[in-house]
């Protein structure tokens, strides 16, 4: 396994570290955080330039079908920020799971404008009887139409389109997937109270379902297909996770050694460089099985376990990253301005986004057979 970038990661990473120092700074994510949205046009509309939402779509439908690493690279420079918005949600899961379900001809027809940017599509997978299963999708096609609630909808305030997972109409034990314009007749979004990045509560009233807006073939099962483009991103959301608890060990270290306390850098008394010890061995843990889980999906190797096991080691080393940070920070690492919390607050958020650590520790045990 080579864990030596390539020239071209190498100006992947060079060029989103410049973009995001520039146009995503401290002060500009503090700003999109007191949106509801969490999400400004103008930068919406400068990432597109550059070409970032088309990284893993295929050259024919309008992207640069650049390699699962590549995209890795790219959104562990964007972790750093954090940088919010609908950029993983639209153009690496939705993605994925359209590669997955869709046909052809809707292929052609919706991945060119999630490439340039005029799409933001975000899934809409839990419900009320959250989880991640198949078990608990309840929402359902009847008459025609859909009637009920998705949960924790990450960036459904900021969509154009929804990719919703429901029980097929005529065999309640099949799931189909739903295209549906956001702005449709009965649906309603709000944000969700808490101490949460961009999630969002969309209610559906009587929306209206045609053949056309179910994807791929109406009679078949994509719960299969929708997980395996759930799996396929994990490690593209496990890098941003890396990037997050990297930028958290560089403000704490910073911090150890301008710190003067008792005559002396705090990064000198044990404890405080205990703290920080542990910051680095979550950080290593969750870089090292994101590499592997990438090496694997694209070595065509068994990867549903290292992809699993990634996830819950990434979700769980950026949430203990920021808790060391804060130990090391003490008071002014809860000063909003200080721009800790902003991790604090994804790193929450990201914990349970497509599945807690507990869930991904299921999986390793199911496929384990225990």
């Amino acid at each position: 396994m080579d864990l030596s970038l390539s020239p071209d990661q190498e100006l992947i990473k060079n060029t989103a570290r410049e973009f995001v120092s520039q146009e995503f700074s401290k002060e500009t994510i503090l700003e999109l955080d007191l949106t509801e949205s969490g999400f400004n046009k103008d930068l919406w509309d400068s990432v597109c330039e550059i070409g970032w939402l088309g990284i893993l779509i295929p050259e024919k439908y309008g992207g640069s079908e650049n390699t699962l690493s590549d995209a890795a690279v790219l959104y562990e420079e964007l972790g750093r920020g954090p940088v919010p918005g609908p950029f993983f949600s639209s153009g690496i899961l939705s993605v994925n799971i359209l590669l997955q379900t869709a046909n052809e001809k809707q292929k052609a027809e919706i991945l060119p404008k999630i490439a340039s940017g005029e799409y933001i599509v975000t899934p809409a997978i839990t419900e009320p009887s959250y989880g991640w299963d198949k078990k608990h999708i309840n929402l359902s096609i009847e008459n025609n139409s859909l009637t009920g609630t998705k949960l924790f909808v990450q960036d459904g305030l900021s969509a154009t389109h929804i990719l919703c997972p429901v029980r097929s109409e005529k065999n309640k034990d099949s799931i189909s997937i739903v295209f549906i314009d956001a702005n449709s007749e009965g649906i309603s979004r709000k944000q969700l109270e808490g101490f949460l990045s961009a999630s969002s509560e969309i209610s559906f009233k009587s929306v209206k379902i045609t053949d056309d807006m179910i994807l791929g073939d109406i009679n078949t099962d994509q719960w299969d297909n929708l997980y395996s483009g759930i799996l396929n991103s994990l490690p593209i959301l496990c890098s941003y996770q890396v990037g997050g608890s990297q930028a958290v060990f560089d403000l704490s270290v910073e911090y150890s050694r301008t710190r003067k306390q008792f005559g002396q850098s705090i990064g000198r008394f044990q404890r405080v460089q205990d703290h920080i010890i542990e910051i680095v061995n979550n950080l290593d843990a969750a870089r090292w099985t994101t590499y592997e889980a990438l090496w694997k999906l694209e070595s065509n190797m068994d990867s549903n376990t290292s992809v699993h096991l990634a996830s819950a080691v990434s979700s769980e080393a950026y949430l203990k990253a920021c808790d060391g940070g804060h130990t090391v920070h003490a008071g002014i690492g809860s000063l909003r301005e200080y721009g800790l919390t902003l991790h604090t607050q994804m790193s929450r958020t990201l914990y349970h986004f497509l599945g807690d650590p507990k869930f991904h520790k299921r999986k390793i045990a199911k496929s384990l057979n225990f």
